[in-house]
């Protein structure tokens, strides 16, 4: 949302509102991006200087879809642009899904990342073995937290009370489960080589995944190239004298476990809380984009006391009057225009599905703003009307006992949150009830 009016605001004179449901703004940047990871949420500077600009404001705390229709917003604007992501979560579809100690990585993430809604979450991370189902970025940003030493993240601003759950965690093994093999791993170089460098951990992997993996290295494109090289580095090289003694010292372990897929998550003797997980063995068919995972028909069960399903998120219908693919859970687009509505455009993970990086949807989202501004170039969006923007919007909130929150309200929360941080040696401390935010905006 805030790079679609970036673009709109820099190269044109349209004016933008923002709509968001939390009082506070930056989305996934502050409920997504993981703690540790502070030079990637730099890009606020950026969000606050679009929020900042004479024609854009920020309206937190008002729900779309619910506090105001998409439809009372299209008769207020004359073009709506639905930027509200992917809350969703793909489900394994297996029995014991449901157990205590079973997570998505999506509430996981939100609770130590202080999402309100994950906030009373309490994960029991009283169990030695970790399971992680998926291979993606955010699968390792969750083994990471789980084993860093508390020492570094404390440094961070994950939340206290995710702070307060790690320091006393059990969870001493991390296993991350894929379906596909080793030149399928969906995360980046990046974030495996943290992995690789995490102190206090040593990879723990089976060689036999490997075999044959260093013969195709010729053939790879650069990036997946040197993905593979550190994989096999870390999985079967033999260590250096350095790189030993860490190891050797290590008390916590992590590793991936290559062509294994859910089946069951298996139940504690009294059938309340996960135990175990049972896995399909699979094999790989095809080659090159076209390789799938079949299962053989054997199985394997791994102990373990706590599963996080990180299979990917999913967007949900906002309103009833969008346009939604329920099968691709998108907003179906050309472009970014919504098909058979005038007027109303989409962009992010809502336009083209849960994936990329932060820069993927930011490329995505200027090109949204660019057809939008080629529409009303081209004259298909009608701008001739005169339309009462936020002023219309404003009217049907205050009826409706909604009271919005503004970037000046939200940099009052701002400072509140630093504060508190900087008694604890952070770089803030996140307040994680809404009540409470909409208090400190006075």
């Amino acid at each position: 949302g805030f790079y679609t009016a970036q673009h709109l605001v820099k190269v044109s004179d349209v004016s933008v509102d923002i709509y968001e449901r939390l009082p506070v703004p930056f989305g996934l940047v502050r409920f997504g991006v993981a703690p540790d990871h502070p030079e990637v949420k730099n890009v606020i500077n950026t969000f606050t200087q679009t929020a900042q600009h004479a024609r854009c404001s920020f309206h937190g705390n008002v729900r779309v879809g619910k506090d105001v229709t998409v439809e009372e917003l299209q008769e207020a604007y004359h073009a709506v642009v639905l930027s509200y992501g992917a809350e969703g979560n793909r489900t394994m579809g297996v029995p014991g899904e449901d157990l205590a100690g079973v997570y998505s990585a999506k509430d996981f993430v939100g609770w130590y990342n202080g999402l309100p809604r994950n906030s009373e979450l309490r994960p029991d991370l009283s169990c030695e073995t970790a399971v992680i189902l998926g291979q993606g970025n955010v699968a390792l940003d969750v083994a990471r937290i789980l084993l860093s030493p508390v020492d570094i993240l404390k440094k961070t601003d994950i939340t206290q009370h995710a702070l307060d759950a790690l320091a006393e965690s059990s969870v001493r093994r991390v296993l991350i489960v894929g379906r596909r093999g080793p030149l399928q791993v969906a995360c980046t170089i990046k974030e495996l080589r943290e992995m690789v460098n995490l102190p206090g951990t040593r990879p723990e992997m089976e060689a036999s995944e490997f075999e044959g993996i260093a013969e195709t290295l010729k053939s790879l494109a650069r990036p997946r190239k040197r993905l593979t090289e550190l994989l096999l580095k870390a999985a079967i090289e033999t260590p250096g004298e350095e790189e030993l003694e860490r190891r050797n010292r290590a008390e916590r372990a992590w590793g991936f476990r290559f062509l294994r897929k859910p089946l069951e998550v298996l139940p504690s003797t009294d059938l309340i809380r996960a135990a175990g997980i049972r896995l399909a063995v699979n094999r790989l068919e095809g080659d090159g984009e076209g390789v799938r995972a079949v299962a053989t028909g054997e199985v394997e069960d791994v102990e373990c006391g706590l599963v996080i399903s990180s299979i990917g998120y999913k967007s949900l219908l906002i309103d009833p009057a969008v346009p939604f693919d329920a099968r691709k859970a998108i907003i179906p687009n050309t472009m970014g225009r919504v098909q058979q509505t005038a007027g109303l455009y989409c962009s992010g993970w809502v336009k083209r599905g849960p994936t990329g990086v932060i820069a993927t949807t930011m490329n995505d989202s200027f090109d949204t703003a660019r057809t939008l501004l080629q529409d009303i170039g081209k004259g298909t969006l009608d701008v001739s009307t005169v339309k009462p923007g936020s002023q219309g919007v404003s009217t049907l909130l205050e009826k409706r006992g909604v009271k919005p929150v503004s970037f000046s309200d939200w940099e009052k929360i701002d400072s509140e949150e630093t504060r508190r941080g900087e008694i604890k040696g952070k770089p803030r401390e996140k307040m994680l009830d809404v009540g409470e935010m909409l208090k400190k905006r006075i």
